[in-house]
């Protein structure tokens, strides 16, 4: 685990066993019996709340990644005193979640929730009529269904814990509700606990200047969960763009007017490809070599080419992209086709022009190779592979690592490329389905029937 992922029980985990002796005998009786519910030691960093004078604080992760333990220990520090008497920070507090089921079962009584979080000293009574928890100092944290937004007009509150903000439906009014009601004390504080989508009032909050994020995968908190788990949700989810957003907890931008669309690409994937008639290799090679330059796009795909265009059926295989030199990216690309027994190689010409040729061929001189030079905008170029997308006429094989193709896919509209850097995933692809299918369709003729 990295360095910046360990908590005070990864130490502990690996130290010698007489560092631990140590360690442990230094305490004293209090201390550990103290020691389990001592959060800030077993805590990985991006559950400990962030210094500084933040208003909101997103904690946005992967499945499974420690959100909610994060959320139940931040309220237990806002309401908690010295004592389990004396007044904390806060005294009212919103827990809010999709549904008030929901909020009920994860927030306050899950496995991470408040409740199996707080020492028996410190432990909150559940007042299931009136739907709270109330703490020995008289701090409340009520339940709140984000299905009610009408709920939260009128009640006040000095903190706040929202769960799944980004799967709410009702998104946009409960949080405005929410954000009316957060104002006791001298600087109310809200938590938000969420694996990320793409939705407007997330996104709307990760840019307020008085937000802070933390951020984990699901693999930051691989010690709490089942290994089968762990194991089944990388070899279905691992390297595709639903993955990227359920486990690496990554927020993805779905671009307005985007040529595809998460849903596109998540309703065109299968397990195995058939028999193809065709398989080539695509580059969009990096102009430049070295730490400043692009990727080079090397991405892998075939086709079953029987009967008319209309049946033809596009695969996309494995996106096989490089950062590197010249040589690098050319020993990448005929490395593909070996795995795949590609039968050619294709690469984009405009500005390597006769050099792209010359450096695949000091790779391997015999190789099958056709430069192709682009006559159009890629947005345009884009347009007619994207229709293909939308009649489900191209499929992407699970497990051939195209999270990063297929966000860059959902930031390309007909005005050109919305991302960030080069585009150099998707132009290889478009490049590849092309050389498949556009271009041998376009020169495609019928079989003239027989006269009797």
């Amino acid at each position: 685990m990295p360095q910046e992922m360990r908590s005070g029980a990864d130490w502990l985990a690996c130290a010698a066993q007489d560092e631990v002796d140590e360690f442990l005998g230094g305490l004293s009786e209090n201390a550990l019996l103290s020691l389990p519910w001592l959060f800030e030691f077993w805590a990985l960093p991006h559950q400990l709340p962030p210094e500084g004078d933040w208003k909101s604080w997103v904690i946005m992760g992967g499945r499974g990644a420690g959100k909610t333990r994060a959320g139940s220990e931040w309220v237990r520090r806002m309401v908690e005193g010295p004592t389990a008497a004396a007044p904390g920070k806060c005294h009212r507090v919103a827990l809010v979640g999709e549904t008030f089921n929901q909020a009920r079962e994860v927030m306050v009584m899950g496995e991470s929730g408040i409740l199996a979080c707080s020492p028996p000293d410190r432990r909150p009574v559940w007042e299931a009529g009136r739907r709270r928890l109330v703490w020995a100092n008289g701090a409340t944290a009520t339940v709140y269904s984000a299905h009610e937004p009408e709920a939260l007009r009128g009640p006040q509150f000095d903190a706040a814990w929202v769960d799944e903000l980004a799967k709410w439906k009702k998104a946009e009014d409960v949080w405005d509700m929410l954000q009316f009601a957060l104002r006791l004390g001298e600087h109310p504080q809200q938590v938000i606990t969420t694996t990320p989508r793409n939705v407007g009032v997330l996104k709307r909050i990760l840019g307020n200047a008085s937000t802070v994020t933390t951020h984990a995968p699901t693999d930051a908190n691989r010690a709490y969960l089942a290994e089968s788990f762990l194991a089944e949700v990388a070899e279905r989810y691992g390297g595709t763009r639903l993955g990227r957003q359920e486990l690496d907890g990554v927020l993805l931008d779905d671009v307005e007017g985007a040529l595809w669309t998460t849903a596109m690409l998540e309703g065109c994937r299968v397990e195995v490809a058939p028999k193809l008639s065709r398989v080539v290799v695509a580059v969009d090679p990096a102009v430049t070599g070295g730490k400043a330059s692009d990727e080079c796009g090397i991405v892998v795909a075939g086709v079953v080419s029987d009967g008319e265009p209309g049946n033809w059926r596009g695969y996309v295989l494995e996106d096989a992209t490089v950062k590197g030199g010249p040589l690098d990216w050319a020993r990448a690309a005929i490395a593909a086709m070996d795995r795949h027994g590609a039968e050619r190689l294709v690469a984009e010409v405009n500005q390597g022009g006769d050099l792209v040729e010359s450096v695949i061929r000091q790779v391997d001189p015999l190789v099958p190779f056709r430069g192709l030079r682009a006559a159009r905008g890629k947005g345009l170029r884009a347009e007619p592979v994207a229709a293909l997308y939308e009649q489900g006429r191209i499929k992407h094989l699970r497990g051939g690592n195209l999270g990063a193709l297929e966000d860059q896919l959902c930031q390309m509209t007909v005005r050109g490329f919305e991302g960030r850097g080069s585009p150099d995933r998707l132009d290889a692809m478009v490049w590849a389905m092309h050389e498949l299918m556009i271009e041998p369709a376009a020169g495609y003729r019928r079989p003239q029937m027989r006269q009797l």
